[in-house]
């Protein structure tokens, strides 16, 4: 393995992941929440209100959407 730096806190750690393990709780309930929203509100009008809705961050929810883990968008 090699040394990554953390998509979400910028850190750098050692694993496959994309974010280190202090951001993969985070990284959950965030995507848990957005899922959540998307099944109430399927209709969003852009990313900037997603993020103000469900207070998760612009940067985080772009990453998601970049590397599929964000699909009903």
């Amino acid at each position: 393995m090699e040394f990554k730096r953390c998509a979400r806190c910028g850190c750098f750690f050692e694993s496959s992941n994309s974010v280190c393990c202090n951001c993969e709780a985070k990284d959950k309930q965030d995507i848990y929440t957005l899922n959540n929203y998307l099944l109430d509100f399927p209709s969003v009008s852009s990313i900037d209100n997603l993020s103000y809705n469900t207070g998760v961050s612009t940067k985080n929810i772009s990453r998601f959407i970049e590397n599929n883990i964000i699909s009903n968008l």
